[in-house]
């Protein structure tokens, strides 16, 4: 059950919000609704480095774990949990008895992925294995795969890990695994991979091409990526690939890529940053009407009616605050043509105050954040 919220537990929150009206002059807002801070719908005490929203509203959320050895004292091994919608846990790994034979390595969970039919569950790992007794360590991408009542998933009757998979997503069958292999280290460029829950790793029609990033597109087997030549000296391009047939489609040549690609929610448009400061937004069907806003580089979640995002105004696992974000309408711009840069005004959530990280849920109506330092994830209702 969600445990219940005192006045005390969730003071900081408080303060921070009365200090923040203060020096910026946000106190329009009755007492009342500011008072909604300290009683979060749902709250986990854990200090937590991942999550998830199923399709059903449950969360699937990491805890860190410290893990001693004989000879290491500081090994991360996160446990696994899923959160129902009453407030009910449950473990799926404990990871201090994760182990693989007598390797002795390391791991953080970067990220959960749910399967379409709220089922399956992928975490993606960022390993660190102790190759040797000079301490030699080797870094690398593994995904493993459960299902929702905690039962390892093994793939083709073997192991229920997949190696070097980065960034996994389901495809819509609820069987096919897609994710991203490192073709150039670190992290610089990558090739597609498929794994298939019965039968194992797929053949991929796309072998040889590197790729930045890639996005799916919900309720198909066709994907967005922006890609990139091995040697990174032409511009990147961004491509609408179908991921078992060598059918793809250019949709535009990018003055520059600097992450964030994602496909909206209805599957007809795609963004990403192109600098800095820059969001792109254009349409998958009608590439060529786009529209640019200036809002800060960050990481974004889509509105379930693609009208607008939510942003949090900085980089990836650091803290910045949540603001609203009203894309523009689309337009057709020639080619060679300068595309307008739209400069939207930001609406504040949760008082401006600062999160870690964040997700909309599945129905719009809540938004679940981790708070700074002891990495707790409380849930609160989503408004304008």
């Amino acid at each position: 059950m969600t445990c219940p919220c005192s006045a005390s537990r969730f003071r900081w929150l408080r303060h921070f919000c009365s200090l923040v009206c203060a020096v910026v002059g946000c106190c329009s807002l009755p007492p009342a609704k500011a008072q909604n801070l300290d009683k979060p719908l749902q709250s986990i005490d854990e200090d937590i480095t991942a999550f998830a929203y199923a399709p059903d509203g449950r969360i699937a959320y990491s805890v860190y774990r410290r893990v001693k050895t004989k000879v290491y004292d500081a090994l991360e091994h996160d446990d696994i949990w899923i959160q129902d919608t009453g407030g009910k846990r449950r473990r799926l790994l404990e990871g201090q008895k994760y182990t693989r034979g007598a390797q002795t390595f390391s791991y953080l969970i970067d990220s959960f992925r749910w399967s379409p039919n709220g089922h399956l569950l992928l975490a993606q790992l960022l390993t660190t294995t102790v190759l040797d007794d000079s301490g030699k360590t080797e870094d690398s991408f593994q995904t493993m795969v459960y299902d929702d009542s905690g039962r390892e998933v093994r793939i083709n009757k073997g192991e229920n890990v997949i190696l070097d998979a980065a960034d996994p997503f389901f495809l819509p069958d609820n069987a096919t695994i897609a994710a991203l292999s490192e073709a150039v280290k670190p992290r610089q460029l990558f090739s597609l991979k498929s794994t298939r829950i019965d039968i194992g790793p797929v053949k991929s029609p796309h072998d040889g091409r590197t790729f930045r990033d890639v996005g799916p597109i919900p309720g198909t087997v066709s994907i967005a990526a922006i890609e990139q030549d091995r040697a990174m000296n032409g511009p990147p391009r961004l491509q609408h690939l179908d991921l078992f047939t060598d059918n793809d489609k250019e949709l535009a040549t990018l003055e520059n890529y600097e992450g964030g690609l994602s496909v909206s929610p209805s599957g007809k448009k795609v963004a990403y940053f192109i600098d800095k400061e820059i969001l792109e937004v254009r349409d998958l069907t009608a590439p060529n009407r786009v529209a640019r806003l200036r809002v800060g580089l960050g990481v974004y979640r889509w509105a379930s009616d693609d009208s607008r995002i939510v942003l949090k105004r900085a980089l990836e696992k650091k803290s910045g605050d949540l603001v609203w974000i009203d894309l523009p309408a689309l337009a057709s711009v020639p080619a060679n043509h300068e595309i307008p840069i739209a400069q939207p005004t930001p609406i504040p959530i949760l008082h401006g105050l600062s999160f870690r990280d964040f997700a909309i849920s599945p129905d719009g109506h809540s938004i679940a954040v981790i708070i700074p330092g002891k990495r707790n994830l409380l849930v609160f209702p989503l408004s304008r």
